[in-house]
């Protein structure tokens, strides 16, 4: 049996090292030019640790992991307003939990990848036939190959070319965000001001984020707006979205990258009615994309992964793939769907947009420490733990 997989960030490698742990003949293209360098920490916790730990990926992953000491929300002067231990998190999930650079798990998982695994960077899809029970998927790729399949996956996050082709429409939620992230190397001073926390402007609808990483620090903003389209200059957006911030931000703006170095784009969910055509199906971001507010983005993704591999990995003749793709789906989209929901639930929170309610959020967080009420916090911070 033979898979293309779409797209090689987390969910489409977890993909592939899965499809071929279960015996398939697997294919990836990526429409980037090599690995992509941008991106921002995430907590890597829940389904996907688990999904990994499976799969043999969890050492991997913990060698690029960081052991953050706390979340901290600072004044323009650096002082600590508001606040969480992350012993607190890692409790909750009795300490599987490490916090990683998105690019460090992508750079483990391409690591992982079985030599019989051809990757092809810089090519995407050009055409797609779905195909059914009968007929296998056709392919055409932008480098003029030509592919008979039996399954199409399509891991190619929020704006999926794959979904694009075979489902049409604009299939994107906003939530009122615009996120950007970025690394400033070699700054020992700013580090040290930064120490092994991750620190957040205690700001109202615009907020700067930063934590340490080996060779610098790394930075991360959220701003509240309405406007869909992406800005031509993302430099030139970040200096006037995010001027007059106090404490560091002046200095993390100053040494902001060129534009190739950011990753920018909407905050956003993706809503599929459904996650399989023929012999396409979506994973990840491109059908169930939760967004920054629930903060397991990469969790859901590999662990969707492992289940659609899991689930294909029961095919023994083409006329079951349908009925596979089905069960995946049946088994994975209500754990999805109530992520998203609860991410959208804390919206408000997230990024207050009036100054009562970040005193609320101040008071909730220094509450933190009191029994039952960490939970509830980690909840509406991360989702669901466990």
């Amino acid at each position: 049996m033979r898979a293309l997989v779409v797209g090689a960030g987390i969910s489409g490698l977890a993909a592939a090292i899965g499809l071929h742990q279960q015996g398939w003949q697997v294919i990836m293209v990526e429409r980037s030019p090599g690995p992509r360098r941008q991106g921002y920490m995430i907590d890597f916790f829940g389904p996907g640790y688990d999904a990994a730990e499976e799969m043999g990926l969890l050492p991997a992953i913990l060698d690029v992991g960081h052991r953050i000491a706390a979340l901290a929300y600072l004044d323009e002067n650096g002082r600590r307003r508001a606040g969480m231990d992350f012993s607190q998190f890692a409790r909750l999930f009795d300490g599987r939990l490490t916090s990683v650079m998105r690019p460090d798990l992508e750079a483990a998982l391409t690591e992982a990848l079985p030599a019989e695994v051809e990757l092809r960077y810089g090519t995407s899809i050009d055409t797609l036939v779905p195909g059914d029970d009968h007929e296998p998927a056709q392919v055409l790729l932008t480098d003029g190959t030509e592919l008979e399949l039996d399954v199409v996956i399509g891991a190619d996050g929020l704006h999926s070319t794959v979904r694009d082709l075979v489902w049409g429409g604009d299939r994107l939620v906003p939530l009122g965000f615009h996120t950007a992230a970025f690394i400033v190397p070699d700054a020992p001073q700013l580090q040290a001001k930064v120490g092994n926390r991750f620190c957040l402007t205690d700001t109202v609808g615009r907020e700067v984020g930063c934590y340490p990483i080996a060779d610098g620090v790394a930075v991360f903003t959220v701003h509240r707006t309405t406007d869909r389209e992406l800005p031509a200059d993302p430099v030139a957006t970040l200096h006037d979205t995010y001027a007059g911030l106090g404490w560091i931000v002046p200095e993390l703006l100053e040494r902001c990258p060129a534009k190739e170095e950011i990753y920018y784009d909407l905050v956003a969910q993706s809503d599929v009615d459904q996650w399989h055509r023929g012999r396409v199906v979506l994973i990840g971001d491109a059908c169930h994309a939760v967004s920054l507010l629930a903060g397991q983005g990469a969790s859901l993704g590999l662990a969707g992964a492992h289940r659609l591999a899991l689930a294909l990995g029961g095919v023994s003749a083409p006329d079951q793939i349908t009925e596979a793709l089905a069960a995946y789906e049946a088994q994975w989209r209500p754990r999805t769907r109530e992520t998203q929901l609860q991410a959208r639930k804390g919206v408000t929170w997230f990024l207050p947009a009036h100054a009562w309610q970040l005193r609320i959020r101040r008071w909730v967080l220094r509450a933190s420490a009191l029994p039952g009420v960490a939970r509830a916090v980690a909840r509406s911070l991360v989702g669901k733990p466990g």
